[in-house]
């Protein structure tokens, strides 16, 4: 019989929340999908790219890997692993200030996620145009694997979502 992986089990259970955060709350618009199987590597991706309903300016990705390493380990059950999958958010912003605006974006996003991140921001302008607008990617990558264990707090990570984007809209 067929056991689903740590990533489709958080496939699924991050689809339905963001999903009943769309259909059901009506808090957000989902942009993308993408569910990815690199065969080069033999990793995982799943990703979903929403907007809150309201302020369609800042978008989000959520994006969940599993590399090689992490689905063989559950596959052939060994247990000494560290198993799990990693999650990043990836914010789409346009800035006008660079400086003090990225400097706005670091402070109120470690303020919300505190010690659990990896934060980079990324400027790019398209050639050109006059740069008086910049596209600032900012990648927050958590610091720690997921699992099933972390399914509970599923609800509560997408609240700090919901509040980055509003944040994000207001600097």
């Amino acid at each position: 019989m067929y056991d689903p992986t740590i990533f489709e089990n958080l496939k699924v259970a991050f689809e339905n929340h963001v999903y009943d955060l769309d259909n059901l709350d009506g808090k957000i618009k989902i942009m993308n999908r993408v569910d990815r199987m690199d065969f080069s590597i033999l990793a995982r991706e799943f990703a979903l790219q929403f907007a809150l309903v309201d302020q369609q300016d800042v978008t989000v990705e959520i994006v969940l890997n599993a590399s090689l390493e992490e689905l063989a380990g559950e596959i052939l059950e060994m247990p000494e692993k560290n198993l799990g999958c990693s999650l990043l958010l990836r914010f789409h912003k346009h800035v006008q200030n660079v400086s003090l605006q990225c400097q706005m974006i670091e402070s109120a996003l470690n303020d919300i996620w505190e010690d659990e991140i990896q934060l980079t921001q990324t400027l790019s302008f398209v050639y050109e145009q006059e740069a008086q607008n910049y596209l600032d990617t900012i990648e927050v990558k958590f610091i720690n694997k997921i699992n099933e264990d972390h399914m509970s707090d599923i609800t509560n990570f997408l609240d700090h979502v919901l509040e980055t984007l509003e944040v994000l809209n207001g600097i």
